[in-house]
């Protein structure tokens, strides 16, 4: 779990039981995660040992915002992992609605970024970028790095500057597409507006979460332009409310993804490109999960950390 004042979900134990699922106590956690049919209820469409991967999210079907098409709305949305027991485990039991089949020839390990990868399918939609346009991401982190994989794939023709701290993340973003890369600090937004127009950006996406990043993206966009919201600030960040009115930007937000739309897209990309490649940290047993998490609440990764419960001790740590 996230170290205090941290930013994230803290769900495990749960005091009261969960207001959709009931679930109260302990938890599981893993709500990215991929395996192999065990068994499945009868006129499944899956059979056993079919490989595919979970969506993490449960949607009734029913409500207004199913009806809509965004699923990820549901008025009784629940999550594999953190609102009910999660993947983090030999077994799990998943609704087949949020499962989808692996394609042939994808591994199991880059598989299991299909979830986040279709995270940022969803943030590159509702960002609405369209080729030819000026696109900047701040953060460089894992879910930028899923932005920029699916703003790319939705744009090829954008272009597309990165903002991060120098060193692993920025020459990750290079390799997977970036147009350019700026380094993140006090010249940021003047590098920025030099290398994209002093006017601005068409859309800038924040996707870090960090203190002051929403108001440098308001100075990087240009007027008329959108913003994008998918970072999760530990503290309710200010707002140039004037600015955002008088230069007319748009703000929009992204949450989750939608089942239908963007995990069958995710794993085609992760199964033609070498995103698992770059993005898979290590592979690790169960045994090791405690000390996994020290290294994810020290800012230690770089990329996702899997766990294996075939795994019984040890680190495999080979490419997918």
């Amino acid at each position: 779990m996230p170290p205090s004042g941290a930013p994230g979900p803290t769900c495990s134990p749960s005091p009261t039981p969960n207001p959709v699922s009931g679930h109260v106590g302990p938890l599981i956690l893993g709500h990215e995660f991929v395996g192999e049919v065990v068994d499945a209820g009868p006129g499944s469409a899956f059979a056993v040992g079919d490989r595919v991967a979970a969506g993490a999210g449960v949607w009734c079907g029913a409500c207004p915002r199913c009806a809509e098409g965004r699923t990820n709305l549901c008025w009784r949305y629940t999550t594999l992992g953190l609102n009910v027991d999660g993947g983090m485990a030999e077994f799990v039991a998943a609704p087949e609605q949020m499962l989808a089949r692996l394609p042939d020839g994808l591994s199991l390990d880059a598989a299991a970024l299909a979830q986040p990868l279709a995270v940022g399918l969803h943030a590159a939609r509702r960002a609405g970028v369209a080729d030819g346009d000026r696109v900047v991401i701040i953060g460089a982190g894992a879910i930028g790095t899923f932005v920029l994989a699916g703003v790319r794939s939705l744009a090829a023709a954008a272009a597309i500057t990165v903002v991060d701290f120098p060193g692993p993340r920025l020459d990750r973003a290079s390799r997977l597409g970036a147009t350019r890369v700026v380094p993140a600090g006090e010249r940021a937004v003047a590098d920025v507006l030099a290398a994209v127009g002093e006017r601005g950006a068409d859309v800038v996406i924040e996707a870090s979460g960090a203190p002051g990043q929403l108001a440098s993206a308001i100075r990087m966009v240009r007027a008329g332009g959108t913003i994008l919201q998918i970072g999760l600030p530990a503290r309710a960040p200010e707002v140039d409310v004037h600015a955002l009115v008088v230069r007319e930007i748009t703000i929009r937000t992204s949450l989750a993804h939608v089942f239908a739309e963007d995990l069958a897209p995710a794993l085609q990309l992760l199964a033609t490109t070498d995103l698992g490649r770059e993005l898979v940290d290590s592979v690790h047993s169960l045994d090791d999960v405690a000390e996994q998490l020290e290294r994810l609440a020290a800012g230690a990764l770089h990329g996702k950390v899997l766990f294996d419960p075939c795994l019984l001790t040890s680190t495999r740590s080979e490419p997918p």
